[in-house]
């Protein structure tokens, strides 16, 4: 079969640009309005996208702009907004975020396969181990923990889950009610877990679904991020500048994945675009400016003050002047170090740095037109850099709209994109193959050796 590229759709409602709810096609009111969700959820199954992805924050920045920006300050939980909009999708994927530092293996397990279910198997997990301190002053802490020891406790976390995931057999469930057996003990199984971080009795009181179990996403591009993606990521949420540092990363995860004994195809690398796409150059520059336009200078000023590490309020400093050397934090180190980068790559101001990083906060920004969108997108994707995108629009429903009328029709000319959906798993649209559970694997290999 020839490879597609995969398409995921980053679709916060408030807007991915910090000044999108400014723009007169944003609703205001859109991280909180759930019939424009519904609008976004539709369209981007009319696009063929793979999954709707959202991220999820767990604190509230009083006095200063959220990494989203202030249209995303409160917004739904979004195992919650999925779970609603599923039922009016068939094929589209629901990739929802969730915290490894701050919710419990047994719950968030939970969570996630009621979620397969409810989609028929359409489910992701992106696992983040969420930093900053304001999210840790939320869950009984005065710091947040150390970047390695939250990542080490991420490691287990994943691994609990998925332990817990594999409770039941797939054939467990009998429900015959001629003979009045409901299910077979024997494919019930205890997780029995005791580790560093967490003793897990179980069993999980969810079954698994179709797709056996939700799809295992990860976004770290750190040392300790790079490691957990290769051992049990399946999606990779990556943030790129260029096409040398992107096949960088492409190929050391792939090396990782086979080290571990995975099959490298298995891990779908997946950077993330913001395009602004116009029927001209010129139509989608125009675009851009206007966006650019509506930044309050306050607003982007506290955007790279968060995306820094927090530790320098860059408003005492000139905004027409370069960025000034910022110490690494706990934080978000791979995202403090791509600020600098960028910075220093293109010489920018402080001003024009956050008027770059307010559309993607650090991933690949395209300004241009279809043709030339896919010619970034198809580069990449021919040369060891992807094997698919998450699209960022900067603004909704208007970007979504630009990629899915636009670009799309684009990519399937080429013959990169296709035009059905293949199966109606999300596991099964990635291209994935269907996780064997580990207890039945057990069995077999114990029928085979006697």
């Amino acid at each position: 079969m020839t490879r597609k590229i995969k398409l995921g759709a980053f679709l916060p409602g408030g807007g991915q640009h910090i000044a999108s709810w400014r723009h007169p096609d944003q609703p205001a009111d859109g991280a909180t309005n759930f019939e424009f969700h519904k609008q976004l959820a539709l369209t981007a199954e009319r696009g063929l996208f793979d999954a709707y992805f959202l991220a999820d924050g767990l604190a509230v920045s009083l006095g200063g702009v959220t990494e989203g920006g202030f249209a995303r300050v409160a917004g739904f939980e979004p195992v919650t907004l999925f779970a609603a909009l599923a039922p009016i999708t068939k094929n589209l994927g629901f990739i929802a975020t969730a915290s490894t530092t701050y919710e419990e293996p047994y719950n968030l397990a939970r969570k996630f396969a009621s979620l397969d279910l409810i989609s028929s198997g359409r489910a992701g997990w992106n696992v983040v181990t969420t930093a900053t301190d304001a999210a840790a002053h939320n869950f009984n802490l005065e710091t947040q923990h150390p970047h390695a020891s939250r990542y080490a406790r991420a490691r287990e976390h994943v691994d609990v889950v998925k332990k817990l995931w594999d409770s039941f057999e797939d054939d467990a469930f009998i429900r015959d009610k001629k003979s009045g057996v409901f299910y077979d003990a024997q494919k019930v199984h205890r997780t029995d877990h005791a580790g560093v971080h967490f003793k897990v009795k179980g069993p999980l009181n969810i079954p698994r679904s179709p797709q056996g179990h939700s799809v295992i996403v990860q976004a770290g591009q750190s040392e300790d991020g790079r490691a957990l993606a290769a051992e049990s990521a399946e999606v990779i949420f990556t943030a790129q500048q260029h096409l040398s540092t992107a096949q960088e990363f492409y190929r050391d995860i792939k090396l990782r994945a086979k080290a571990q004994g995975r099959n490298p195809d298995h891990i779908l690398v997946m950077p993330g675009v913001a395009p602004f796409v116009g029927r001209t150059e010129a139509e989608a520059w125009e675009k851009y400016h206007q966006l650019t336009s509506l930044i309050v200078e306050s607003d982007g000023v506290s955007l790279l003050n968060g995306l820094t590490g927090g530790t320098l309020d860059l408003s005492h400093y000139d905004l027409d002047g370069p960025l000034p050397n910022i110490p690494l934090t706990e934080g978000m180190k791979s995202r403090q170090v791509l600020l600098r980068e960028i910075a220093d790559e293109h010489q920018f101001t402080i001003r024009q740095l956050y008027e770059w990083v307010a559309t993607a906060r650090g991933h690949y920004t395209v300004v241009g037109t279809a043709e030339q969108v896919a010619d970034q997108l198809q580069t990449w994707f021919e040369n060891e850099a992807a094997d698919g995108f998450n699209i960022l629009p900067p603004y909704l429903p208007t970007g979504l709209d630009d990629f899915v009328e636009l670009v799309i029709p684009e990519l399937q000319k080429r013959g990169l994109f296709r035009t059905e959906y293949e199966a109606t798993t999300l596991r099964g649209n990635l291209g994935l193959p269907l996780p064997v559970n580990r207890h039945a694997k057990t069995q077999k290999d114990t029928e085979q050796a006697a």
